[in-house]
């Protein structure tokens, strides 16, 4: 609708995990070093947590994206309280057949899979995204799978992707065995100031636009009405490309920044800070 108005190749605000958009701000970098470490030592579990709409789900993407090892990777993104057992989905996710078998046929057919792949030099790496969905039964279930080892190599890796009440579920005294396998541990914040310009920039960059399409003082009121929260941040920018375009702005500026969050925070549907007027000083007279 815009982009052409804006001399932009496509949106480049999309709220969809797209990992060619990753901006690597200083928390992202560590929570990559920390899943290259995991993944390089074959040990245990990672955990990512953070806020809604911090950025996991496309760091992680990303990092798979990029890593040059032989790796089966398995991806289960529709977790839910009434998921039931993993096994089944693991199995899927995998390409396996698992067909109308007694679970404890279906984890002879994984374990034998898993052997198999080891054997020809492939790992086998298993992504839970919104892990905060498996209750205990399915953390339990997840650390009974991760005993599956050749006496010295782990034949499964899993890496969790989850809110932070995820770690809340894993300090319980029942999970302790759990939570003592859990090799890299990050927590991803909102971003900094100066990283919401950066990431501001960077996305309109990729997307073919100029770097000053946003104006300073407009990216820091989208930093404070956002926290810096990354998909609040791509649903305030797009919104605002929305009216710089049906108003024929060139540049995105404070006032329509404001607009904006006037207008998203109306419904309530937002966690966007408010605008705050200054109050008044009062002066007695006497």
């Amino acid at each position: 609708m815009y982009e052409q108005f804006y001399q932009l190749r496509e949106k480049p605000f999309s709220v969809a995990p797209d990992p060619d958009y990753l901006y690597l701000a200083e928390r992202h970098r560590s929570a990559l070093t920390m899943l290259e470490y995991v993944i390089t030592e074959a040990s245990g579990f990672a955990l990512i947590t953070g806020e809604v709409g911090c950025g996991k789900t496309t760091v992680v993407q990303h990092f798979l994206n990029r890593v040059g090892r032989k790796l089966n990777v398995a991806c289960i993104n529709n977790t839910h309280p009434g998921l039931g057992a993993l096994l089944p989905w693991i199995v899927e996710a995998l390409g396996l057949e698992a067909g109308q078998v007694s679970p404890s046929e279906l984890y002879r057919r994984f374990a034998r899979h898993a052997r198999c792949e080891y054997e020809n030099g492939q790992r086998i790496v298993l992504v839970i995204d919104e892990a905060q969905n498996l209750g205990v039964g399915g953390l339990e279930e997840l650390r009974v799978l991760s005993n599956l080892n050749t006496g010295k190599d782990m034949l499964l890796q899993t890496i969790l992707i989850g809110q932070p009440e995820l770690r809340d579920s894993l300090r319980l005294q029942s999970l302790r065995q759990f939570a003592q396998r859990i090799s890299i541990d990050y927590h991803i914040e909102a971003l900094r100031r100066d990283e919401t310009h950066g990431y501001i920039r960077h996305r309109v960059s990729v997307a073919g636009g100029s770097s000053d399409l946003f104006g300073a003082e407009a990216m820091d009121l989208i930093h404070d009405r956002t926290g810096g929260v990354p998909r609040l941040v791509n649903i305030v920018c797009d919104t605002a490309l929305v009216y710089g375009f049906s108003d024929q702005r060139p540049a995105i500026d404070c006032n329509l920044i404001e607009q904006v969050v006037h207008d998203r925070a109306a419904s309530g549907l937002l966690p966007l800070r408010p605008i705050v007027t200054p109050a008044r000083s009062s002066v007695a007279l006497g």
